[in-house]
C-alpha cells in the first residue's frame, strides 16, 4: 500500500492507496481512448502556445512490472519535500 501524507500548519491528511487502485489507475492511462483525449482536449491550448507535443502512447506491459517490484520493498520513502511555508509532503511505500 502507497501512504501519502500530507503536513500543512492547519491539518494533516494521511491517504492510503491500495496497490489495486495503482493498477486500475494504469489501465485508464495506458487505454488508447485515454491518450486519444488528452491529445484532443489539450491540442487547442497548445496551439495557442504554439508547442506542438503530443502525449505518447505507453504500454501497459511495462508499468505493470514496476508496481510488482515496489511490493517487494515496503518502507522505502519515495518522496520527502518540505517547503517554506512548513508545508510537508511525504510518499512511502
Amino acid at each position: 500500500m502507497l501512504h501519502v501524507n500530507v503536513k500543512t500548519k492547519e491539518a494533516t491528511f494521511s491517504i492510503p492507496v491500495p496497490y489495486v487502485l495503482l493498477n486500475i489507475g494504469i489501465s485508464l492511462i495506458t487505454s488508447k481512448i485515454f491518450i486519444c483525449h488528452a491529445n484532443k482536449w489539450s491540442k487547442p491550448h497548445l496551439e495557442k502556445k504554439n508547442i506542438n507535443i503530443s502525449f505518447p502512447s505507453i504500454d501497459q506491459s511495462e508499468l505493470k512490472p514496476i508496481i510488482k517490484e515496489l511490493k517487494k520493498h515496503k518502507g522505502l520513502e519515495l518522496v520527502n519535500v518540505k517547503a517554506q511555508d512548513g508545508t510537508e509532503v511525504i510518499v512511502r511505500l
